[in-house]
C-alpha cells in the first residue's frame, strides 16, 4: 500500500479535526468518503466501532481517534509548531481538547438537535455557554487559542465550535464577537476549502481519490 487511507465524512466534526491535520501534513492519501447509514465493509473490517475517521497506514497501522490521527501527523512533520513546546502549553491544549470532547460536545449534540431530545434547544444552549465564555475569553485579546499562531488547539476546537454556531448563526455572532472572528477567519481560509472539498460516496472497487494535491 503505497498511500495511506482515511475513511471520512465530510460534515462530522472528528473526521474535519483528522483532515486539518493530515491537510497540514501534506501526503497525498487515498480519501474514501462513508455514507454513514451504508458503512463499506473495509471500513468496518478495519474498526468494527464504524466511526470515523479512520486511517490505515502504508505499514497496516490503524488509527481509529481523531485526535491520535493528529498527534500522529505532528509526530511526523510540525513546522509551524502546532504542538506547543512548553509543557505548560501542552496540558493546557489536551485539556480544552478533552473538556471540548466532553461536556461541551454532549450539549452540542442536544443543542443541535433538540427535538430529539426533552428540553428547549435554549435551555440546551445556556447549558453550552459557559464553555463558549472561556474561549471568548481567550481570544479576546489573541487570533488564536494559545496566542498569535494557529496551534493544535485551534485545529482540534474549531469544527466542533463551527457545528455550534450553524445552528443559530446571527445568535453566535452576536454573543461571541471574539470567536465568530476566530472561527470566520479559519472558514474563508484555503486549507477550510480543501478539507471541505465534496467528494462522491465511496464503493469498494470504486475509483481512487488523492486528497490533498490529488
Amino acid at each position: 500500500m503505497s498511500h495511506a487511507i482515511l475513511y471520512s465524512f465530510r460534515r462530522c466534526p472528528y473526521a474535519m479535526r483528522a483532515r486539518i491535520a493530515l491537510d497540514y501534513l501534506g501526503r497525498p492519501l487515498q480519501l474514501r468518503e462513508v455514507v454513514l447509514r451504508d458503512k463499506p465493509a473495509p471500513l468496518l473490517a478495519l474498526s468494527p466501532k464504524g466511526t470515523v475517521p479512520v486511517l490505515q497506514l502504508p505499514d497496516g497501522r490503524v488509527l481509529e481517534e481523531s485526535l491520535d490521527i493528529m498527534l500522529w501527523t505532528l509526530g511526523e512533520s510540525d513546522p509551524q509548531y502546532w504542538w506547543p513546546r512548553r509543557a505548560a502549553a501542552q496540558r493546557l491544549t489536551l485539556d480544552l481538547i478533552q473538556r471540548n470532547d466532553g461536556a461541551f460536545k454532549h450539549w452540542l449534540d442536544r443543542y443541535k438537535y433538540a427535538d430529539r431530545h426533552p428540553r428547549s434547544q435554549q435551555w440546551y444552549r445556556a447549558k453550552a455557554e459557559p464553555w463558549l465564555d472561556r474561549l471568548e475569553s481567550m481570544l479576546i485579546h489573541s487570533g488564536w487559542l494559545l496566542g498569535a499562531t494557529f496551534s493544535l488547539a485551534d485545529a482540534a476546537l474549531l469544527p466542533f465550535v463551527r457545528q455550534f454556531a450553524m445552528v443559530d448563526r446571527p445568535w453566535f455572532d452576536g454573543h461571541y464577537p471574539a470567536l465568530a472572528q476566530w472561527l470566520n477567519r479559519w472558514m474563508v481560509s484555503e486549507p477550510y476549502g480543501r478539507i471541505m472539498t465534496r467528494f462522491a460516496p465511496w464503493q469498494p472497487g470504486g475509483a481512487v481519490t488523492l486528497w490533498p494535491n490529488g
